[in-house]
């Protein structure tokens, strides 16, 4: 198949991806699609920037705008579980953009914010519910969500919820679902946990998988930068002096260290806006929405923002930690080089990281290479900051001055000159 024409989308959804500069499908669109419009099981094996979102929302806006059904108060017709905030809002706005003219409802349910709105909105009745488990489970147990209406149900990003320790209550929601309704399961990933899970929630589905497990995506160009811990704060410095890099995503290890590297940036005046789970809901999507327009060049995040940011214009991936997980490295960098553009992933190792760097070449069989021409290849943490023999010098001098005050401010030696 060659178009989206081809796989009979109604009109709306053909303008809605024209729109949206679409021509063709994604593989895994091309083998998803005519599969769930006639009703299937999907078991799909996709990493990040497949086009995996719009494989599974198209048809199911094209299935519920043609059978018309008036959801009733808390029912809904379609559940969209999912791992993070950012990417339940980021599904959400896909299906508001694609089922644009269909006059089908939407939300999304996720905690870090007032449920009121969201209970509100659930009272009157939702086509489709795009929601974290934590949140809905509270929803649910106050009975402001009720699955007698369902007719599909999608955990995407399976085996994040499994990293992230959510897989019980995922569980928990599953077993509050109609037995009849159409269940399509999405991961990145594999895991024993996940295969068993696939096995008790689909029935009779196809299996898609568009690349092996914890592949990386091919046009990405990857470097790994050696250095020291204490040099990488000026080498990011260093490399956002380039102009080419427009729009980049930086990611730390942990929250404290993403506020550290903003606030470094932006004393050198770089715009930077930090994303984590200490962030409220309101901050997180003010530095969202601030990146993907531009108006914020560096946008500096912890794992959470792995799979959860689409942001088609990023050009620079920047691993300013290494991921703990190997297979976190994947989805870090899988946020550049969207819908078929060419990306650029820059890791710093310090001594430290080294054995998290073999374990990442050897989750994606691949021997990154090495960036030598960085200018702290090789340069001690401590003299950092001066790259030259007159600085080195000065710094002596100094040193020298100190100790001669001190011992100036030393009685016992003060008196042993009288003698």
């Amino acid at each position: 198949m060659s178009s989206f024409k081809s796989l009979n989308l109604l009109t709306p959804i053909l303008e809605a991806l024209e729109k949206k500069g679409y021509t063709g499908p994604t593989p895994i669109q091309e083998m998803s699609i005519p599969h769930l419009l006639n009703g299937g099981d999907i078991l799909g094996i996709a990493q990040t920037g497949t086009g995996k979102t719009a494989a599974f929302s198209l048809p199911i806006l094209n299935n519920l705008a043609i059978k018309k059904v008036k959801t009733k108060p808390a029912r809904m017709r379609c559940l969209i579980l999912t791992p993070t905030r950012e990417l339940a809002s980021q599904i959400e706005e896909n299906i508001k953009f694609y089922g644009k003219g269909l006059s089908l409802s939407s939300a999304v349910v996720f905690g870090g914010v007032s449920p009121r709105p969201q209970i509100a909105k659930l009272s009157r009745g939702t086509d489709i519910i795009i929601a974290t488990p934590g949140r809905l489970l509270d929803l649910m147990g106050d009975g402001h969500v009720l699955f007698e209406q369902l007719e599909t149900f999608v955990l995407d990003e399976a085996d994040r919820m499994l990293d992230m320790g959510f897989i019980n209550d995922v569980k928990k929601v599953i077993a509050k679902l109609p037995k009849q309704r159409q269940t399509l399961l999405f991961s990145a990933t594999m895991p024993q946990d996940i295969a068993e899970l696939s096995k008790q929630l689909l029935k009779d589905p196809k299996r898609v998988e568009v690349t092996p497990e914890s592949t990386t995506v091919e046009k990405i160009d990857q470097k790994i930068n050696f250095l020291e811990r204490g040099n990488k704060p000026l080498l990011l410095k260093s490399i956002l002096k380039n102009k080419k890099v427009k729009h980049a995503l930086v990611f730390t290890r942990t929250k404290h260290g993403a506020n550290r590297v903003v606030q470094h940036l932006e004393k050198e005046g770089v715009v930077a806006a930090a994303i984590h789970g200490n962030k409220s809901q309101g901050a997180r999507e003010k530095a969202l929405n601030g990146f993907r327009s531009g108006k914020v060049r560096v946008l500096v995040a912890t794992d959470i923002a792995a799979r959860g940011i689409d942001v088609s214009s990023i050009t620079h991936v920047i691993n300013y930690d290494l991921p703990d997980d190997p297979k976190s490295y994947v989805h870090r960098i899988g946020r550049t080089a969207r819908a078929g553009r060419e990306g650029v992933a820059i890791s710093f190792c310090d001594p430290t990281e080294r054995k998290l760097l073999k374990d990442i070449e050897k989750c994606i069989s691949y021997k990154i290479p090495v960036d030598e021409s960085h200018e702290y290849h090789g340069v001690p943490a401590e003299n950092r900051d001066m790259p030259n023999s007159r600085s080195l010098n000065q710094k002596k001098k100094n040193s020298g001055q100190s100790q001669r005050r001190k011992s100036s401010r030393n009685p016992s030696r003060r008196s042993t000159k009288k003698k």
